[in-house]
């Protein structure tokens, strides 16, 4: 079957090559030179092109839009195969590498994710008396930078470039020869296939405004009645005609500039969701009196400061995987409060944020594991407010904590509870400055009710049983679910002791043991487990959900995105619980290697495999569990392993996808030497890919890493010394390292027994 899908994508590559090369040959090309882009210190070793390509499915989801960190405007190209084929899930950041063509450029994207959402008000140059059309280019003749991207467009003779500001896109486009050159702005773009819903425009001829909106219906937006979206734009040249589309389905804009060879044409566009007042606010206050290249030196300028929290040394091919995951990993989530403080509530009414900046697009359930520990380290200020905005959105969206929030709603991706792990770790690691309380009883509530929309599915069966049995109708991912929420309860537990709560302390403890009732001890693997407590009887631990999709007889529906060996490994919150299953650390030990050699050969491959996929979250810390099992020179090999194989300076330079900055953060605690135990205060040691580090901590501080002697060959810890002091086991604690100081690594080329 993978071999038939391979070679399906291969041949339509080639095609969508051939037909590209065909229509920009076609094409009387000028000789221009691409802008040269000056990036800072840290800026020139982000390649915003890495994780935009591969196999669909598997690769990074990336766009090399242009941003600014945590913004709402990610202004960028919308590609294509030729004539708009559209295939699923190869573009659902906008962009795919592969795509010879591009369909104009829309403000906003997810970051890395499996979900196709947003893509509003696409802009399209055009030329003459010409309809909007898809446009060929070609990738010499494409350049980005944080905070910028640039494409030389031949059908039409123009170059593209756009920067941006928080809520604010700013275009540029330079037409070499034109009679009439014109911008239509289609008002009801959408992501993928579909359209945005009830689009509005009109253009104000004494003030030369421009204004519309649209309700976005995507993937994720759909599943809570759309995502009201408004804009306001203005343009630096005088509209000298312009027609409008007045369909609800099909709106747009398109305004002529009359003759402008060898010139451009500037066009800002505020964006809000919540009036198109607040988008002409928001225009206004970042942008006016700024030219196309002031956006952009500040846009280039908020980057610079934010890749310079974390300075490392090392060869360059490290420093661009680096500064480019650091990079990734300051996407989302989106900044969705407006300059005036405004933004769109779960409730869909507006509200104003006090004392925080009310942020969305969180996909929990991957970056609870390294993301968000990551902002907890050096950018607190984001992670109190993602915290605030997770309360607000309980508050405002009926109780529950959302588990994949996007826009102004519960998308109900994934499952379980994965906000009480980003709430627990943060409060134990010192972050008060939000409602814990609040946090704490929404918390409790999903875990003891059904709830709607999000929280957790089946959790009365849960509840009776103490697992979550396989046998009663509409129950699926039961072994998955079962593992999840008893690693979410621990969460709670934890919290529960750390406010003083004693009774729910142990009653939170004793369910976060439930993962044990799916543990065979015959296979010692987590399996499905019927009502009356027997295991099913089809079990194969090397099949996994995706080939279950096209078996009459289901053998992985019990997981998720995964086989029974991809969540053999799942209870992280009770390591030392889960080798005691296994009947002996050597066995634990021999199975995790076994696990561990199993990964696929390639990188992104079209089938990742039942071995180690870090491009799937559920096994990304399964690495470091050697640690646990007496064995951390196996954590260092397979550290460093991943690190060498599983990243790279390529098109396809990501194991999967990036889920909102999961994998690119996964790559910068790991190169650094430590990494965290999600739902926790604590770090595993690893092995360090780079020289020397020095992290910017959040509390002003500075904690330096040195590892001596580190090389390709040696990357074996000999000795670790924090402070001075040597470290004998192999965790650090937040507090530890918010401390600041030195953390030295002795490398070697063999293991320290």
């Amino acid at each position: 079957m993978w071999k038939i899908i391979r070679a399906f994508v291969a041949a339509f590559l080639t095609v969508e090559t051939i037909f590209t090369a065909t229509f920009i040959n076609g094409t009387q090309l000028r000789s221009i030179d691409m802008p040269i882009v000056e990036a800072g210190e840290y800026g020139q070793y982000v390649d915003p092109f890495i994780g935009t390509g591969g196999i669909p499915w598997t690769c990074g989801m990336l766009s090399p839009a242009a941003t600014v960190p945590f913004g709402a405007v990610r202004l960028g190209p919308d590609t294509s195969f030729v004539g708009g084929a559209y295939i699923f899930k190869t573009n659902t950041s906008g962009y795919y590498y592969e795509h010879g063509h591009i369909k104009g450029f829309s403000h906003s994207r997810l970051s890395g994710t499996g979900a196709e959402d947003y893509s509003n008000f696409r802009v399209i140059p055009v030329i003459g008396d010409a309809e909007p059309a898809i446009l060929p280019y070609s990738h010499n003749k494409e350049t980005a930078a944080p905070g910028y991207y640039a494409v030389y467009l031949p059908t039409v003779n123009c170059l593209a470039e756009m920067t941006a500001d928080i809520h604010t896109g700013v275009h540029r486009y330079t037409f070499y020869n034109s009679s009439d050159a014109r911008l239509y702005i289609d008002v009801t773009s959408g992501a993928a296939n579909k359209k945005s819903l009830n689009g509005t425009v009109e253009f104000d001829e004494e003030s030369g405004i421009i204004s519309g909106s649209c309700i976005i219906d995507g993937q994720f937006s759909g599943r809570f009645d759309g995502l009201p979206a408004y804009f306001t734009a203005v343009t630096d040249k005088p509209v000298v005609s312009y027609e409008i589309k007045s369909d609800e389905t099909d709106c747009g804009i398109d305004l002529n500039f009359g003759k402008l060879t060898n010139r451009s044409v500037e066009m800002k566009i505020g964006i809000s969701f919540v009036s198109k007042e607040n988008a002409l606010l928001n225009l206004r206050a970042e942008t006016d009196g700024k030219s196309f290249d002031d956006v952009k030196e500040k846009a280039a300028n908020a980057w610079e400061e934010r890749l310079s929290s974390i300075k490392i040394s090392g060869d360059n091919e490290t420093k661009i995987n680096f500064y480019t995951a650091l990079y990734h990993s300051m996407i989302m989530p989106t900044d969705f409060t407006d300059v005036n403080g405004e933004y769109l509530g779960f409730d869909k009414q507006a509200h104003k944020a006090e004392g925080f900046t009310y942020r969305t697009d969180m996909s929990l359930w991957d970056t609870c594991r390294t993301t968000h520990p990551l902002y907890t380290l050096i950018a607190e200020e984001i992670q109190t407010d993602c915290l605030n905005s997770l309360v607000t959105m309980a508050q405002q969206g009926g109780g529950n904590l959302p588990r994949w929030p996007m826009g102004a709603g519960y998308t109900g991706s994934m499952f379980g509870d994965s906000a009480n792990i980003v709430i627990a770790e943060s409060y134990l690691k010192g972050i008060t400055g939000f409602d814990v309380e609040a946090a704490y009883e929404a918390m409790k509530y999903s875990s003891e009710n059904a709830v709607n929309k999000s929280g957790r599915e089946n959790i009365d069966l849960y509840n009776q049983y103490g697992y979550i049995p396989n046998d009663i109708e509409g129950v699926r991912k039961s072994v998955a679910c079962t593992l999840e929420y008893s690693w979410q309860d621990a969460a709670i537990a934890s919290l529960a002791k750390a406010l003083g709560k004693e009774e729910d302390y142990r009653r939170y403890t004793e369910k976060s043991m439930y993962y044990k009732n799916v543990f065979n001890p015959e296979t010692k693997y987590f399996q499905a487990r019927n009502s009356d407590g027997s295991f099913v009887w089809n079990f194969s631990p090397y099949i996994t959900e995706f080939y279950d999709a096209v078996m009459i007889k289901k053998f992985a529906n019990c997981y998720s995105e995964g086989s029974a060996r991809h969540w053999r490994w799942a209870a992280q919150h009770d390591i030392e619980g889960m080798i005691e299953l296994f009947g002996s650390e050597e066995y634990f030990v021999s199975e995790l290697e076994k696990f561990m050699e199993d990964a696929s050969l390639t990188r992104a491959a079209i089938d990742p495999g039942h071995g180690y996929w870090i491009g799937n979250q559920h096994d990304i810390h399964t690495p470091y569990l050697f640690n646990n099992a007496g064995r951390p020179d196996l954590t260092q090999k397979w550290v460093r392993w991943t690190l060498k194989n599983r990243f790279s300076n390529d098109i396809n330079g990501l194991d999967g996808n990036d889920d909102g900055g999961t994998i690119s953060a996964w790559y910068i605690f790991s190169s650094m030497g430590f990494y965290p135990l999600a739902g926790t205060d604590k770090y595993w040691l690893g092995s360090p890919c780079v020289d020397n580090a020095e992290i910017a901590l959040s509390n002003g501080k500075t904690l330096k890493i040195t590892a001596n002697n580190q090389s390709n060959d040696n990357i074996y810890v000999s000795s670790v010394t924090f402070n001075g002091e040597k470290l004998d086991g192999f965790y650090i604690t937040h507090s530890q390292l918010m401390s600041g100081g030195e953390l030295v690594f002795e490398m070697s080329s063999t293991a320290n027994a």
